[in-house]
């Protein structure tokens, strides 16, 4: 990570040999992990590296050329790198480079991901279950965020592959690419989450599944459905931290606490606009589009406590027969009450209107937003401010995130948000710990010397 990108010759010959004297796999991984950090972004200058790694007797190392290979060509949509990948992935004999040969298909082609579905389409389909769960990966880091429809047809019939690990990608590659999105956009979301509730709750499921679809349920809501995954900012360019953290992220295989890196690449989805001191002023923009559109997915109901019924109680035919004859005694008696209070029939009008469902409200075509609201990728371009406002942004291009704003009344006093907010719990240890300050501490012990002749 501190030589991420620099290509050090020095930094690269230790690693490799270093990678070559010793015999601890784990250490070998690392290394191998780490050169193809140390060639991020480098393209053709990494080509010789490239091959060394390719051609290298240990799998550990063709692995890391893998990833060398991803890490140097992210973005790019290299037909070179793409051959050489597909390649691989289909002759390599060890099944942990074939698996990472396909997952770099990701890497290289996150800019161009509706070609990522046609590409992976047969490896989807490989009898190999490694080659597949690279096909899911692939799919999940390309078309992170999109709604692809097209990957998820691949993706829903792995969600029930007889391998458990490949069932473990689906469940995390569809999470990935339904990120932020709700019923209205993608009707799929519905019976992913309901997918994901019953893999969770069932005793008998496969553990690396369960996993799977735990790490799902929280990637598909990361950060209260507030941030997405984006490899690329919102200028275009590759967005370096993002794409260490996905690729850091799949290590995760070999050990499990590497799905933390994940979080390097959540990006708020968010407009938070500032004025010339920096502060956050409150602002009104429009989006125009009906709020149902891009609206947040409603929270899951917690589960409702079962009700324990009673068991009904033995009665003694005894019993029963004085019951019996006691109601039929009663019955004579309220006859005469009952065909005098018959209930009024209900009006075929009455019945009309109860048979009739109820007209939905209309929804409105735009919807207000404050600042420091949700915004998402695909509803900036129906956001629009009021050129009679106060506030208007500086650039014509809204493109989310920090957005420096105009005051075209800069003589009035501003209304700002604030930023900070004493709760309960911070004012509590604050005033517990000014009381500790304020109590005097014990003296210092006199000095004295210890007799060590002593025994």
């Amino acid at each position: 990570m501190v030589m991420l990108g620099t290509a050090s010759e020095k930094a690269l010959d230790e690693m490799l040999q270093y990678a070559h004297d010793t015999q601890h796999e784990k250490i070998i991984r690392g290394l191998a992990v780490g050169i193809s950090l140390v060639m991020y972004g480098k393209e053709d200058a990494a080509d010789a590296l490239i091959e060394k790694l390719s051609a290298d007797k240990d799998p550990i190392l063709r692995y890391g050329g893998m990833y060398t290979i991803a890490m140097a060509y992210c973005g790019t949509g290299s037909n070179k790198a793409i051959r050489r990948l597909l390649h691989v992935a289909v002759s390599d004999v060890n099944d942990d480079v074939r698996r990472a040969a396909v997952t770099a298909l990701g890497f290289i082609l996150f800019r161009a991901y509706k070609q990522v579905p046609r590409i992976v389409q047969l490896l989807s389909e490989s009898y190999n279950p490694h080659v597949r769960y690279g096909a899911c990966l692939a799919l999940g880091i390309s078309c992170a965020g999109t709604g692809s429809l097209d990957a998820i047809e691949l993706l829903e019939p792995m969600t029930k592959d007889n391998v458990d690990f490949v069932r473990q990608g689906a469940f995390i590659a569809l999470a990935m690419i339904l990120m932020q999105q709700n019923e209205v956009q993608n009707p799929k979301v519905a019976g992913v989450r309901t997918m994901y509730e019953e893999v969770i709750k069932k005793k008998n499921e496969d553990a690396l599944a369960k996993f799977g679809a735990v790490l799902g349920q929280g990637i598909i809501d990361a950060g209260g459905r507030n941030v997405t995954i984006s490899m690329q900012s919102r200028s275009g360019h590759s967005n370096m931290p993002a794409i260490v953290g996905v690729a850091l992220f799949t290590q995760f295989w070999y050990w499990f606490p590497a799905s933390h890196f994940l979080s390097l690449a959540f990006t708020p989805t968010a407009i938070i606009g500032v004025n010339a001191d920096l502060n956050m002023p409150e602002i009104e923009f429009i989006s125009n589009t009906k709020p149902s559109q891009f609206a947040y997915v409603p929270a899951t109901k917690p589960p409702t406590a079962n009700v324990v019924e009673k068991v009904a109680t033995a009665v003694l035919s005894t019993t029963a027969k004085a019951q019996a004859k006691a109601k039929r005694a009663k019955g004579t008696e309220t006859e005469a009450m009952d065909e005098d209070e018959k209930p009024e029939e209900k009006t075929e009008e009455a019945k009309d209107e109860a048979k009739a469902p109820a007209k939905p409200k209309k929804e409105p075509t735009f919807e207000k937003l404050g600042n420091l609201a949700r915004v998402l990728p695909a509803q900036l371009k129906y956001i629009s401010f009021d050129k009679e406002a106060r506030y208007v942004p500086v650039k014509k291009d809204v493109t989310g995130g920090i957005v420096v704003l105009q005051d075209n009344r800069s003589g009035e006093p501003e209304t700002l948000i604030p930023t900070t907010t004493a709760t309960a719990t911070a004012t509590a240890v604050t005033a517990d710990s000014k009381m500790e300050v304020e109590e005097e501490e014990a003296p210092l012990p006199e000095p004295f010397t210890y007799p060590f002749d002593r025994e």
